[in-house]
């Protein structure tokens, strides 16, 4: 039993788990959208989320990500290696356009880690951005990517799911921003340590009106779609209400991450159905 739950602590903590909700909601977008979806691009973002998302976690100094003496962090040093080796190989196989949606959010995702010049902070420490930085860089990898993937244009629809995605991505870190109200410093201004976690929990649950109800705005939704944002709609408002600052363990790292996951299944399931 002790194995297991080592193996699924490291599952979490070398941001597998996190890294398949993108490669989730890559999907939710081939099937709301009905672009398609290249594999390539979907297994290219699933290992390069390892790889971006332990180098955000684990080695926001460059020193301290090569330089690693503690044998866990070794090993997820060694899956992140791999896991951005395994990116490249399926990135290869992208489009220029792809490729220049990808710089813009690698440069993003930099930016946020990363300090600009010697003495400078990152994005990352800039009051309030955070939860929005991470937001868009899912929406633009799990929306817009696809669609240039597949030689879509940017029209009415795509900006629409874009506008939900952020929303939804959003939305599933507040519970984040409240467990790490106890650590994170005062100078990121973060929503609860700005308005207070009832307030920001309240935000929370009025962002999934508009998630659920831009739906309705697009010109292809399907009733899939419509039936499995309702779902969604429902879980995510019953997920302000139980968001505490106390958390179990695993409630942010693996259930709300979940969610994203959820959402592609109910969405697989329900196109069967219709």
């Amino acid at each position: 039993m002790k194995a297991l739950n080592r193996i699924f602590d490291f599952y979490l903590d070398a941001s597998v788990h996190v890294a398949l909700a993108v490669f989730a909601l890559v999907h939710v977008t081939d099937i709301t959208l009905g672009y398609g979806v290249d594999q390539h691009l979907a297994w290219f973002l699933f290992f390069g989320s390892i790889a971006c998302y332990n180098f955000v976690k684990y080695g926001v100094e460059a020193k301290k990500y090569i330089l690693v003496a503690n044998r866990y962090h070794k090993n997820i040093q060694l899956v992140s290696f791999a896991a951005l080796a395994i990116a490249f190989y399926h990135g290869w196989f992208l489009n220029f356009r792809v490729w220049i949606g990808v710089g813009g959010l690698v440069a993003l995702t930099g930016l946020y880690a990363v300090p600009l010049l010697p003495h400078t902070r990152n994005l990352r420490s800039w009051g309030g951005l955070k939860i929005f930085i991470v937001a868009l860089v899912w929406s633009g990898a799990t929306v817009i990517l696809p669609v240039l993937s597949e030689g879509g244009v940017i029209g009415k629809d795509v900006c629409i799911e874009a506008v939900q995605r952020f929303l939804f991505v959003l939305i599933l870190l507040i519970p984040f921003e409240i467990r790490d109200l106890a650590y994170d410093s005062s100078e990121l201004k973060t929503l609860p340590q700005r308005y207070g976690v009832a307030n920001t929990k309240i935000l929370g649950a009025f962002g999934t009106l508009p998630f659920f109800f831009l739906i309705f705005l697009k010109d292809n939704a399907s009733i899939p779609e419509a039936i499995a944002g309702g779902i969604v709609f429902l879980i995510l408002g019953i997920l302000m209400f139980f968001t505490k600052r106390q958390q179990n363990k695993y409630f942010s790292s693996f259930w709300v991450e979940g969610i994203s996951i959820l959402w592609w299944i109910l969405l697989v399931v329900l196109e069967r159905v219709f």
